[in-house]
């Protein structure tokens, strides 16, 4: 399937590994141009230079933190008309509530919540101008199902704001073929998942292997997911083909959550 997306402009945020790697690859193979960001300028680079090596695409890495005002700045001014925002952003870490503390759930707030409002509200105008638009947010499958993740609550709480949110926002510019979605990742092969199984193991006193094993056999898939699929989803989220589809919140998870909706 043709998405549509040749020549089209990116700005995927926390690109140099993981879920946002993979996002970012997707798109490049896709034909978009991209703007990638991340805080770290080594990695962010050989992502770049893989990127352009695969696909031929113009990649431009910007290295800075997405979460303050002077990283937004930096992104949007190389590339302040995007067809495509992809919102992410690494989570606070995994821990009991009661050790939370006001500055904790204030850096929380600022990057899972306020930036991706932030980003979203400094180009969906242009979007609306050019009659394309895509917006997908990177968030959590503990979003619909938090018990499933019970030391991320600071991590839920904030994203659940965020999508509350777009559930309003979204309903009011579809009309103009700009749509904003978010993607809730379940279990997939990344840093950010071996950091709570470690954090889960340590706290019930298992083996990282034994709470691996555990979480692994608690899918139905019986796996994790591979950053790949993620992207490629993403991807179609972008494409022209979805101008249909907003507001939505599509929990990718290989089956762990229980409901119907």
């Amino acid at each position: 399937m043709d998405l549509g997306l040749s020549c089209k402009k990116a700005i995927v945020c926390a690109a140099s590994k993981g879920l946002g790697r993979a996002v970012a690859v997707a798109l490049a193979c896709e034909g978009v141009d991209l703007i990638i960001n991340a805080r770290s300028q080594e990695m962010l680079e050989a992502t770049a230079e893989h990127i352009r090596a695969k696909t031929g695409v113009s990649v431009v890495p910007i290295t800075a933190d997405i979460t303050t005002e002077a990283g937004r700045e930096a992104v949007l001014t190389a590339c302040p008309n995007p067809d495509i925002l992809i919102n992410n952003a690494g989570g606070p870490p995994p821990g009991d509530f009661l050790d939370v503390n006001r500055e904790d759930w204030v850096r929380a707030f600022d990057a899972n919540m306020l930036t991706p409002i932030l980003l979203i509200r400094a180009v969906v105008d242009g979007m609306i101008d050019q009659r394309f638009g895509r917006i997908v947010n990177l968030t959590t499958s503990g979003v619909p199902s938090p018990a499933t993740y019970p030391h991320l609550g600071v991590s839920i709480g904030v994203r659940s704001g965020l999508t509350g949110f777009v559930g309003v926002l979204s309903r009011q510019v579809v009309r103009h073929n700009v749509t904003i979605n978010a993607l809730l990742p379940g279990r997939f092969e990344t840093d950010r998942l071996l950091e709570t199984l470690r954090f889960a193991a340590a706290t019930a006193g298992r083996s990282v292997e034994e709470q691996t094993m555990l979480a692994r056999n608690s899918i139905p898939a019986g796996r994790f997911g591979q950053p790949e699929e993620f992207g490629a989803f993403v991807a179609f989220l972008c494409s022209a083909q979805a101008g249909y589809l907003t507001g939505q919140n599509i929990v990718l998870d290989g089956g762990a959550y229980p409901g119907l909706i």
